[in-house]
């Protein structure tokens, strides 16, 4: 029995043995796959893409002169953790006179050489208002620095584009644009540039985000978490391919520095625009000539749409879509053929179409769809032209009918003088808000005039009731309410249900 059970023993510790040998066999091809993995992640070194690309990329210096300024202008914002670094670099361009009288200021930024024949695209803030601009080329090859001076051959502020032209001896290395609008959220990018005034230098990351609005209604910003720093602005963001998909133009950060959030205008935007100022030296773009607005759950259903979505226009002043026939309450759900997702998109679109087009926009009107041809006029001469309204003052409080949280009275003569209104101008005015109404949270104050409800004219408190009444029997939750305020429409759903 003994002998019997040493025979199990011994027949037992072979099998831990074996057990432990497959786990380390295990673990080595753990080892060796995790290392492939990582060797794949790490990729090939950027090194020969960046010599291939960086005698494109530009170092751009601007001097401008100012009226007693003094401390670092135009480099970094007051207060910033570099503002001491870079007062050394100004304080070079200072003879330590007299700091009340006009003295120099330079800034720094970036560029890219995009043709042979010395065009040079850069951000309009890096130049506005330089009276010298010099372009200082990356040299390579051991090459001494190269300076020429640029002259502007347009910009453009809505995206924040300018483009700038050199006299070179002989063709320029160049660098080529790709498409924006195939890069994805995780694709490898490089930015080059000159940050913080230290010279060319390259950083890599990943595109963050796609499609990024700032503030601007032609935005269309790829985020990346590549480093940018103040002097990068106007330099390119690049794909794998050495093509240009972006203009780095902004970073968030608290403290002026990089934390991985930073904006490239999409190239998609920015070759539009270098076209234009290239050919014309100027930008030109399509005006439809509406006012719109983003179209609610709660509107779509007081409209009886299936879906939000679309451009609700408020007002049509004179221009292009009043002569067309478009009209104030039609919701733009198509714009040349493409469907119109919101009102961002519908000012894009009418911006990159051709001055001058007809196109075909589709509207829900009464319940159903239209079709309207509108030939396009030019935003840039609707701008020149158009003129800015005051904002009104807010009207005395005049005892009336509560309506939907709102304290409403009929427009009368005195009210249209105090308000600033032409003497044929109607509608309810609003006299006082209950602040714990829907009507308050969804901005009506007083001083606002309701001009149209249901998509139907009021001019008097009978004829408001009756558009809730006729909303109701429709089986509508909402009334859509046309308000103006200093001149300015829009369309604001109220619920009815009490």
């Amino acid at each position: 029995m003994q002998a019997k059970a040493r025979s199990v023993s011994v027949r037992r510790d072979d099998v831990g043995v074996m057990m432990r040998l497959m786990w380390l066999s295990f673990v080595g091809v753990l080892l060796v796959v995790a290392q492939s993995v990582s060797a794949q992640a790490r990729g090939e070194s950027l090194a020969p893409l960046a010599e291939q690309i960086s005698p494109a990329v530009v170092n751009i210096t601007t001097s401008t002169l100012i009226e007693g300024q003094t401390g670092p202008q135009g480099i970094v914002p007051e207060g910033s953790p570099f503002e001491d670094f870079f007062r050394e670099f100004q304080d070079r361009n200072d003879d330590g006179g007299d700091e009340s009288r006009p003295r120099r200021s330079n800034a720094l930024g970036s560029g890219f050489v995009i043709s042979e024949d010395g065009y040079i695209v850069t951000n309009n803030h890096v130049i506005a208002e330089a009276d010298e601009i010099l372009v200082e080329f990356f040299p390579g090859d051991g090459q001494p620095v190269k300076e020429l001076p640029a002259k502007v051959i347009g910009t453009d502020e809505k995206t924040d584009i300018a483009l700038l032209k050199v006299e070179a001896e002989g063709p320029l290395k160049y660098v080529k644009f790709g498409n924006s609008d195939v890069a994805r959220v995780g694709d490898w990018v490089i930015a080059m540039g000159n940050p913080l005034g230290q010279g060319f230098s390259v950083s890599a990351g990943i595109i963050s985000a796609r499609n990024r609005a700032l503030s601007g209604s032609y935005d269309d910003y790829i985020q990346t978490d590549a480093a940018i720093n103040r002097g990068n602005s106007g330099g390119p963001l690049f794909n794998m391919n050495g093509e240009v998909i972006g203009v780095n133009t902004a970073i968030l950060s608290p403290t002026g520095g990089s934390i991985g959030i930073g904006f490239s205008m999409a190239s998609n935007v920015v070759t539009k625009v270098v076209d234009q100022l290239r050919e014309f030296g100027e930008t030109r773009r399509g005006w439809l000539g509406v006012r719109i607005q983003d179209v609610t759950e709660d509107m779509a259903e007081a409209m009886g749409l299936d879906k939000p979505g679309g451009a609700l226009i408020s007002d049509v002043p004179d221009g292009p879509a009043k002569d067309a026939g478009l009209l104030a309450g039609d919701v733009i759900l198509s714009f040349d053929g493409v469907e119109v997702e919101d009102t961002r998109a519908l000012v894009r679109q009418v911006g990159e179409t051709t001055v001058g087009k007809s196109v075909r926009v589709v509207v829900h009107r009464d319940g159903g769809t239209q079709t309207v041809l509108v030939t396009l006029g030019r935003r840039e001469d609707a701008e020149r032209a158009e003129n800015g309204e005051e904002e009104a003052p807010e009207a005395q409080d005049e005892e009336n009918k509560d309506i939907l949280g709102l304290t409403i009275a009929p427009l009368s003569d005195t009210q249209r003088e105090e308000l600033g209104l032409d003497a044929d101008a109607e509608g309810l005015l609003v006299t006082n808000v209950d602040e714990a109404s829907e009507a308050f949270e969804k901005g009506l104050r007083a001083g606002d005039l309701i001009t149209e409800a249901g998509q139907q004219k009021v001019t008097s408190i009978s004829d408001l009731e009756a558009r809730m009444e006729e909303a109701r029997e429709a089986g509508r939750k909402s009334l859509l309410l046309l308000v103006r305020r200093g001149g300015e429409p829009r369309f604001v759903a109220l619920s009815l249900e009490e």
